[in-house]
C-alpha cells in the first residue's frame, strides 16, 4: 500500500470515452425500416416513370414537315380517311403518300417554303420519313379495320387530333387500358358513320350507358379478353 492506503494497481476507474455517439446504437433498428421505405420508393419510381401510362402520354415528336391536323382535320374538315386510306381495310391506318398531299398543294400554297420537302419528295419519288407517333409493341396485334367496323371512334384512342397543331399521344395504349375497353366497350362506341367525327356526342336525352350497350348488341361486339385476342 502507498501512503494513501491504496494498492499500486488500485486506481480510480474513470469512464472510457465513446468512440461513436450513443445514437449509433439505433442504426440496427432503423435499417429494416429504411430498407422497406427504399423499396417502396424504388417500386413507386419504376411504376410511375417506366410505365407506358406515363412514358408515352404526351409524346409529340417533331416531324420533317410541320403538318397541322388542327388546320386540315379541324378548320378545313378533311375526313381522316382521305389521308389514312387503309383504316377501314386492314390493321394499319397507313401514312399518306406525297401524292395525297399534292392533290391539293399543286394549286394551294404550292410555292410555300414550308412545303419544300413535300415538293422534293413529289419530284424525286423519295418518300418523306415521317416519325411514328403511336407505337405498339411488336408482340401486340391491333387492327384498325376491326375497331372502325364496330363503331370505335378515332378520338377514343387518338384524342382530339382535330385540335392538335402537333399530334401527340393522349392515351397509354397499354394492355390494361385496352382490356378496360374490351371488358366494357359500350362507352367507346358510336354510330359507324360518326367514327371520324371527333366532336360527336350521344343523342340528346339518351342515357349514354344504355345507348352504348345498345350499340354493343347492334354491332355484335364481342371484344376478346383472352391472351390470343391480341398476342397471336
Amino acid at each position: 500500500m502507498d501512503s494513501t492506503g491504496h494498492r499500486p494497481d488500485d486506481r480510480d476507474q474513470s469512464p472510457v470515452p465513446y468512440v461513436f455517439p450513443p445514437w449509433v446504437n439505433q442504426i440496427p433498428r432503423v435499417i429494416p425500416l429504411a430498407a422497406v421505405a427504399l423499396g417502396i420508393v424504388v417500386i413507386g419510381t419504376v411504376w410511375f416513370w417506366f410505365s407506358p401510362k406515363h412514358t408515352e402520354v404526351g409524346y409529340a415528336p417533331k416531324q420533317p414537315v410541320a403538318y397541322s391536323h388542327k388546320l386540315h382535320a379541324g378548320q378545313l374538315g378533311i375526313d381522316c380517311r382521305y389521308c389514312h386510306t387503309a383504316v377501314e381495310k386492314g390493321p394499319h391506318a397507313s401514312v399518306p403518300p406525297t401524292e395525297t398531299c399534292m392533290n391539293c398543294h399543286t394549286v394551294v400554297k404550292y410555292d410555300s417554303p414550308k412545303l419544300e420537302l413535300v415538293r422534293q419528295s413529289y419530284q424525286t419519288g423519295q418518300p418523306i420519313e415521317w416519325t411514328k407517333v403511336h407505337n405498339l409493341a411488336d408482340f401486340a396485334y391491333f387492327s384498325h379495320a376491326q375497331h372502325v367496323a364496330k363503331g370505335v371512334g378515332c378520338v377514343e384512342c387518338h384524342g382530339r387530333v382535330d385540335q392538335m397543331e402537333v399530334v401527340r399521344v393522349t392515351e397509354p395504349l397499354s394492355m390494361q387500358w385496352c382490356l378496360d375497353c374490351h371488358r366494357n366497350p359500350g362507352p367507346n362506341l358510336r354510330p359507324k358513320d360518326q367514327v371520324t367525327n371527333m366532336a360527336w356526342t350521344p343523342p340528346e336525352g339518351t342515357d349514354p350507358v344504355a345507348y352504348g350497350n345498345q350499340l354493343v348488341e347492334q354491332y355484335h361486339v364481342a371484344a376478346p379478353v383472352d391472351c390470343s385476342g391480341c398476342h397471336r
